[in-house]
């Protein structure tokens, strides 16, 4: 058997765990997991992979939404597949709930950020069909945490 280069898929599981800093000063000062929030942002914003933390240029306003969004649900632990094709993956364990909210500007994304980083970093950033609602709940109903569907996939 032949030696094979590549990177360990426990690397990348550790990455989305933050055991790994690979910069000059080390952020990390606790062993507990970090909180997570959802922000929406309106159609005519600019929100996309050069995002670099939450942003309230471009955010969603209006009755029952508060600015910097929701809480998400982590409670799911970053998993790893087996076999060729390694993918690590991550989901939040519940749907993003707003709860009784008027939004009558059409929005079209979240970001997801991380509300534990000082800098308040951006995770990702995911879009779906333009919407308004007015005084309802809006839901964006999260994947199943899978190599295939799960929110967040490194491979």
């Amino acid at each position: 058997m032949a030696n094979t280069q590549a990177i360990p898929k426990t690397f990348r599981l550790d990455l989305m765990n933050g055991l790994h800093a690979f910069g000059a000063s080390v952020i990390r000062g606790a062993t507990t997991k970090d909180s997570f929030k959802a922000a929406l942002y309106l159609a005519s914003a600019t929100i996309d992979s050069t995002a670099t933390a939450y942003t309230a240029t471009g955010e969603v306003s209006g009755s029952g939404y508060t600015a910097a969004g929701i809480a998400v649900t982590n409670a799911t632990a970053p998993a790893n597949t087996g076999g060729t094709g390694i993918v690590s993956f991550w989901t939040p364990s519940a749907s993003l709930v707003f709860s009784t909210v008027t939004l009558a500007t059409s929005f079209d994304c979240v970001m997801f950020y991380n509300d534990t980083a000082a800098g308040k970093n951006a995770v990702s950033v995911n879009t779906f069909g333009a919407t308004t609602v007015s005084a309802a709940t809006f839901t964006l109903t999260m994947p199943t945490n899978d190599l295939t569907t799960g929110l967040i996939r490194l491979s």
